[in-house]
């Protein structure tokens, strides 16, 4: 039955729910009246309503209606207006519908009264409005997706398939679930959802309609919605509303993005992975995505596969591939935003070639079509985004759309040397990055916030510390920093004047490593410079242990020089002509890991690892820890 005057609305609620499953938390409340941080979810959900102009709301009621009733009466207190369905006996989600189509606009949107949704509902609503479909289905990837309602799409966004769980194979298709909200047409429902009997609307009520033709769309988005059906759920909400992890992934602002490589930095490097089979992630990879989704950080894959235009992988097998790239990280709670591939491949010859994807494109990395195409479909902010990869191209790639760039030491650990680019920083693996990107470097940023103001009008900055405390990553963090006050910054490496590794000898104190002089006589004449002047700078390969080539900079005038290195702070000319100095200091567990992973990355065997370490602890360590004493500031990394 329908309780007072019916009246058209362009909302219906499905709030008709036990909330059995609560009931250990909330005894008799029925499930839309389960407090959420002191407020109602259903209460939230009509301010959501109210919000996006959405005032006209038809709520579907059966257990404990008049409580519901009692709460809300007209909807007048919330600025709204509310109508009540009231169903005599359950009839599932598609029953309750039916029963109330007369009442309903020709256009409406469903929502569900136990969930939480910071949404964009104008979003969804116009871009079904503006097709001839007759409905919308919200979708996005979550981190549970073995036990969720997944949507098969074309490549038009179209739906093809939904496939309720539980699934029988673990997940069948790509990580897109139904995130049970929608825009529906009244006329084509009336027909599909008989009047009597239980009937739910993902699992009855969308599969007839596609049987019978009728044109289905998905919606994707990043926005946050999610059930608070279980205690757990409903915990999990709250703690998410409380870091504001819905208001990072909103509309309200634009998102911040970590855009991943796949091969050989999310899953192992094969030389051209063919097939689902060969599929396996680095260790710790799928825990650094989860990190990532829980601290509202879009996770997007860019990915050449050069394969498909090879002939090696058709379209099909890269789509099964991603299916199983999504079932190994949902399997550790973890999920993609988006993942964008390039199948083309500029260089022909190869047997069974595709010849219309053999061709230069914008999207083909290091171009950056991929990412901009993410900007734009994801509204990022490119200056609080990364790049995540371990090519050479891929860094270019950031470098040129205006990322923040972490190159990892797996996969090709960027000796691929196709590019002549650094990184702006460096990590093991994605997990380490993972670790900066989160919290390591909004640290740092907090504690040089102070060298920075001191150095604003200084010509140097002098970084010191053991070897593997961060020194690098403390300069580039200034170096960006800087640059936001609008100062150009350069970051010299006193690694370049590592003396050849036949001409020094472990053991014999640090400072025999180091020509101190020759350093000082390219940096001392740069401070009182009236001119820009090109300088040529040593750069220090960490592979080969070499300084092996020269980048040529062009230093101006009012440019700040850092010069960071493990004997940046020893007595000499340039200690005496820097009056900002800084040490950096790390835990010795953490010192001695990050060592270890170097050195195993050279290539060194255990034995030599175990030998040069405790060398470094005896004739490095107390001498760089002695001559921080000269340092104006001490960080933590």
């Amino acid at each position: 039955m329908i309780s007072n005057t019916a009246t058209p609305a362009q909302v219906a609620i499905l709030a008709g729910g036990l909330g059995t499953r609560l009931k250990s938390r909330t005894g008799d409340l029925p499930k839309p009246m389960v407090p959420l941080l002191g407020i109602p979810v259903l209460e939230r959900l009509i301010l959501l309503c109210r919000s996006h102009d959405f005032k006209k709301i038809v709520l579907l009621i059966h257990y404990a209606s008049d409580m519901i009733q009692d709460h809300f009466g007209d909807g007048s207190a919330f600025g709204v207006q509310i109508k009540y369905s009231i169903e005599q006996e359950a009839r599932g989600t598609a029953g309750a519908l039916r029963d109330a189509l007369p009442y309903l606009d020709t256009r409406f949107l469903v929502l569900y009264g136990d969930t939480y949704a910071d949404v964009n509902l104008r979003g969804i609503w116009d871009q079904h409005a503006s097709r001839n479909v007759a409905g919308t289905l919200l979708l996005h990837p979550n981190d549970h997706p073995s036990d969720s309602d997944l949507v098969q799409l074309d490549a038009d966004g179209s739906v093809v398939a939904l496939h309720p769980y539980p699934h029988k194979d673990g997940l069948p298709h790509r990580n897109i679930v139904n995130a049970a909200l929608y825009v529906l047409e009244r006329e084509t429902l009336s027909g599909l959802i008989p009047v009597s009997g239980k009937f739910d609307i993902a699992k009855h009520t969308f599969p007839a309609m596609l049987d019978t033709g009728l044109h289905l769309q998905g919606y994707l988005t990043p926005e946050y919605i999610k059930d608070i059906g279980t205690p757990e759920r409903l915990d999990k909400v709250a703690r998410d509303i409380t870091f504001g992890l819905p208001e990072k992934l909103g509309e309200r602002q634009l998102r911040s993005a970590v855009f991943l490589d796949r091969d050989g930095t999310l899953n192992i490097e094969r030389n051209h992975l063919r097939c689902p089979t060969q599929l396996a992630l680095i260790p710790g990879a799928s825990n650094a995505v989860h990190s990532f989704n829980r601290a509202g950080l879009l996770s997007i894959c860019i990915t050449n596969q050069p394969v498909v235009a090879r002939g090696e992988a058709s379209l099909k097998d890269l789509d099964d591939i991603h299916t199983a790239l999504d079932r190994e990280l949902g399997e550790s709670s973890a999920y993609l935003d988006g993942l964008y591939f390039c199948p083309h491949h500029p260089d022909k010859g190869f047997d069974g070639e595709v010849q219309r994807l053999k061709i230069n494109c914008d999207c083909r990395k290091p171009e950056t079509g991929m990412i901009d195409r993410a900007v734009r479909d994801f509204g990022i902010a490119r200056h609080l985004s990364w790049m995540v990869g371990d090519s050479t191209g891929d860094i270019e790639a950031g470098r040129r759309a205006g990322l923040k760039t972490i190159l990892v030491r797996t996969g090709h650990a960027g000796l691929d040397q196709k590019y002549q680019v650094k990184p702006d920083y460096i990590a093991p693996d994605l997990i380490a990055a993972s670790e900066w990107i989160v919290k390591g470097h909004a640290a740092m940023t907090r504690q040089l916030l102070e060298v920075c103001a001191s150095a604003i009008n200084e010509r140097m900055v002098l970084i010191g510390g053991p070897a593997r405390t961060g020194k690098s990553s403390a300069a580039q963090v200034i170096a960006e920093l800087m640059m936001a006050a609008g100062r150009s910054t350069h970051i010299i490496s006193l690694d370049g004047w590592l003396k050849p590794i036949h001409a020094r000898t472990e053991g014999t104190g640090v400072l025999d490593r180091y020509d101190m002089d020759a350093a000082s006589r390219v940096v001392l004449p740069l401070l009182d410079a009236k001119c820009r002047h090109w300088v040529e700078i040593p750069e220090y390969d960490r592979k080969t242990q070499s300084a092996g080539f020269h980048s040529t900079r062009s230093i101006g005038p009012d440019d700040l020089i850092i010069v960071e290195g493990v004997t940046a702070l020893a007595d000499s000319p340039l200690l005496s002509n820097a009056s900002i100095r800084v040490s950096v200091e790390t835990s010795d567990d953490i010192r001695s890991s990050r060592l270890r992973s170097e050195y195993l990355w050279r290539g060194l065997k255990i034995n030599e690892i175990d030998s040069i370490v405790a060398s470094r602890e005896i004739d490095e360590v107390p001498f760089v820890r002695q001559i921080a004493a000269h340092a104006t500031h001490l960080i933590t990394s």
